[in-house]
Order: C-alpha cells, then structure tokens, then sequence
C-alpha cells in the first residue's frame, strides 16, 4: 500500500456542492472512493506482473526518483523556503525514506517473485492492526478489550494465508520467501506510519512527503548500484518505462491526491472504508487480470482480517 495512507491531508474547508467539470465536491469524493483502492493495489499487481521483468531495486528506486520529479515543480520552492526544517529534520527524512521508499518498496517487489499479488494485498491488509499494536507498545496508547479481540483475529487472518490454510506449514516453519519479504514489509509501513505521526515535523505535508521521498532515494541508491554491480539491470524498453511510469502516476501520485481529496470533502470516516476495500479490490483484480485464483485460505484469511482490522481500529 502506498505510504500515502499515512500523510494525512490539511484541514481546509471544502464546499462539498462547489461544482468541477460540471459535478460536486461530494460527487467526486465518492467517485474517487470507488476509484482509490484500484490505485493503491495497482502497485502489488504491477509488482507480481513484472516479476521477472525489472529488477526490484531498480524499480523501487525508479519509481520513487520519477514521483520526485512529478512532485518537484510544487515542493522544490517549498523545500527551500523551509531549508532550516530540512536540517533539523534530515535524520528522520532518511529514517522514513529507507522505511517507506526502501523497505516497503523494494521489499514488495522482492517478495512478489515468489507469492500472489492477492496474497501481497491481504497480508498488507493486516498493517493497521500492526499500527494499533506498536502504538500500544511504544506510544502508551489505550487498547480495549475489543481492539485486542481484533488483533488477534487479523493475525490470525494473515497466518492462515501465510500457511496457505495449513498448519503444519507454521509448525514445521516452512513458509513461502514472498510471503516473509511481504510481511516484513507490512512491518515497516506500520513502524513508517507509526513515526510519521509522532515525530513532529514543521514542513508543510506535500513538502514532507517530498523530502522523504528524496531521503528514501538516498538510502535506496547504494543497493540498487549493488544491484547492477550483481550483474542486474534494467531492459530498457517500452514495457520498463511504461511500467515505472505507471507507478509514478498511478500508484503514487494519484493514490496520493486521490486520499487527500477524499478525506478533505468526505471526512475520515468514509475515508476508512479504503482499508477494507484495497484487499477486495486486489484480490479482484489479480484474478481477472494476472489469472490468479482464489483459493480457500484466501477466503478464510480474508473473513479473519477484514472484521479484525475493524475491531482493531475503530474507537470506543
């Protein structure tokens, strides 16, 4: 899921009945509503459909440098005018980088050379619960009788996909690669998120967002010279640069702007339901477009998540 989720959008007023392109506001929050999951997914399905067709660091590492450029005509003069943040901040701009741009990108698109998209989507499904936890553990925040309750189910959600519905495979520890890298990636997002809220920033959000962006190219630069000095590099065609382009636009940006949008016109609570929609949406999608099937432990795993990340997450 892209690390947008977590850059939570300004609180300026929106006129849900001003008209663009001849509908409201409101019209096109809900529009986007239907729409936002597809771009947050897009991502763990282009990484399982070009698998073996661009090396993983490089396509992190492309990904993140094209949506740098996208965003520097708007945060480049932001950047500047707030170059003294950028100073007392830089260690957490690299922190964030290498957790949001580093981990859980190259992570995803290791991962997904050897697991589904539908199982990349369901077992990040379960990042918010994650959230719930470390808060608890490092922040002091309060967790009821019944948040607890839903951690427990969404875990169990996810080791049963992990296991693919057997549990010999927990006992004997024989688990798919993918499904580590994914889950070691759902990790970061969560610890990402986590720091994202409570380290206190004086930069403006989209300039934040940039300035971690280029703190995770930073950290991501080394590996992907590793990468090519393995003997690993990127074909460069049609296909390659149509791909990284996609990810910039679509799988960035656009989820991006889309959740701002969102969240400023409709408010938090419907702005909720993308996290129970990305895993829906993924698990649809990877099935008529990467001819995946859903298999019994997906449906198991996904009645096991979805409710638990509701319990989990929602507020006394």
């Amino acid at each position: 899921m892209s690390d947008s989720l977590s850059l939570k959008p300004p609180k300026v007023p929106s006129d849900p009945e001003k008209r663009s392109f001849g509908i409201t506001e409101r019209q096109l929050a809900f529009i986007l509503l239907a729409l936002a999951p597809a771009f947050f997914c897009s991502n763990m399905l282009v990484a399982r459909a070009t698998h073996d067709l661009i090396p993983p660091v490089a396509l992190a590492f492309w990904r993140w440098a094209v949506t740098f450029l996208l965003l520097s005509p708007i945060t480049l003069a932001v950047l500047w005018r707030h170059r003294a943040a950028l100073r007392r901040d830089w260690l957490d701009i690299l922190v964030l980088g290498a957790l949001g741009m580093g981990v859980c990108g190259a992570f995803v698109y290791i991962g997904a050379d050897s697991t589904t998209a539908t199982n990349i989507g369901l077992i990040y499904a379960a990042s918010p619960i994650l959230i719930v936890v470390f808060a608890r553990c490092f922040y002091g925040e309060a967790l009821s009788a019944l948040q607890g309750v839903g951690v427990v189910i969404c875990l169990l959600g996810v080791l049963a996909i992990i296991c693919k519905g057997d549990p010999r495979i927990l006992l004997e520890l024989r688990f798919a690669v993918g499904d580590i890298w994914i889950t070691a990636a759902a990790i970061a997002w969560a610890i990402y998120s986590l720091l994202l809220r409570h380290r206190e920033s004086r930069l403006p959000m989209i300039a934040r967002f940039a300035a971690i962006t280029a703190g995770g190219l930073i950290i991501l630069l080394p590996f992907y010279l590793g990468e090519m000095a393995a003997g690993d590099f990127v074909t460069w065609d049609v296909t390659s640069v149509a791909t990284i382009l996609f990810l910039a636009v679509v799988s960035s940006c656009g989820a991006y702007l889309s959740y701002a949008r969102i969240q400023r016109t409709l408010g938090a609570g419907p702005t909720s339901l993308l996290m129970y929609l990305v895993p829906l949406y993924n698990g649809v999608l990877a099935f008529f477009l990467l001819g995946e099937t859903l298999e019994i432990y997906h449906l198991i795993g996904g009645a096991l998540v979805l409710p638990g990340i509701y319990l989990a997450t929602r507020k006394a």
